[in-house]
């Protein structure tokens, strides 16, 4: 199968409204993986046609972030999506999706998207935020499928949707791992084989951490952290606990938690999440 390949916004409501039934989209930023077609997959479920958006969106990269540097592999993505599926995929450019330049209109993550990587990263969220309201826009889905990799992105769209009202069922898809356990991700293809080996720290500091949960919050924190701090090619941002429904630091009564982190290895910057049951011995797969 080989997916319709549309650019423009005229292309793209075409092709949006030719696609019968239930249409579930999801949205990327190309250099298509494993993760990814884990998404297209369940988006296929979910659907009775998929959508997937390929854009490197510039608003969510901050000065001396990676944005000239993100790969970009559209034939091959498009060559995954046909493999899988995929019935449409929109690969517009900056100037099709921001045709007005910085006078977009941008939204605003509050809060939620001033911790962990919004303090690192000060306005990725509202980058981020900018692009999906807009595509969801566009693409008028009634499934948005997003990774649990990118947690923190995947609560502020939640709560976006939920706060503005967009017709859309928003789903969350869990990580997806390399057998040694490294989640998934473009950036990956970055690193090293010493690099490589280093960066497995992260997913080790959050599944030692996650089967520290018994012992409470602090833990799994102590735990994580003593893992990562035997690995000192790893440059930590930062490594917190949250209450997984209010997003901020686990209380007594917090049960569902999530334990995130993220870090440089060389010059590649990696995060990754895993959930934590408090007060169990909580397995993590």
């Amino acid at each position: 199968m080989t997916p319709a390949v549309v650019s423009t916004r005229d292309e793209l409501t075409a092709a949006r409204d030719a696609l019968p039934g239930r249409v579930a989209v999801v949205m990327t930023m190309g250099a298509l993986h494993e993760g990814h077609i884990r998404l297209i997959d369940v988006a296929g479920e979910r659907g009775d046609s998929v959508l997937v958006t390929i854009f490197v969106n510039p608003l969510q990269f901050g000065v001396g972030e990676d944005l000239d540097r993100y790969p970009r592999t559209l034939d091959a993505d498009v060559a995954i999506c046909g493999a899988h599926g995929v019935d449409v995929v929109f690969a517009p450019g900056v100037e099709d999706m921001y045709p007005r330049g910085e006078r977009v209109d941008r939204k605003h993550a509050g809060a939620l998207g001033e911790r962990l990587e919004g303090a690192v990263r000060p306005a990725h969220f509202d980058g981020v935020l900018t692009v999906v309201a807009l595509l969801l826009e566009l693409t008028r889905p009634d499934v948005a499928v997003f990774g649990e990799k990118d947690a923190q992105q995947l609560a502020v769209i939640r709560r976006m949707v939920s706060e503005q009202g967009y017709p859309v069922e928003i789903v969350g898809v869990t990580t997806v791992r390399e057998p040694d356990g490294l989640a998934m991700s473009s950036r990956n293809r970055f690193l090293d084989p010493p690099e490589r080996l280093a960066a497995l720290a992260l997913s080790q500091a959050l599944v030692a951490g996650a089967q520290a949960a018994h012992d409470g919050p602090v833990a799994v924190l102590t735990r994580a952290q003593e893992v990562l701090a035997e690995v000192p090619q790893v440059d930590v941002d930062y490594i917190a606990l949250v209450d997984e429904e209010t997003w901020q630091e686990p209380d007594e009564k917090t049960r569902n938690a999530r334990i995130l982190v993220a870090g440089r290895i060389g010059s590649t910057r990696l995060i990754d999440n895993v959930p934590v049951v408090l007060g169990t011995q909580h397995p993590v797969g």
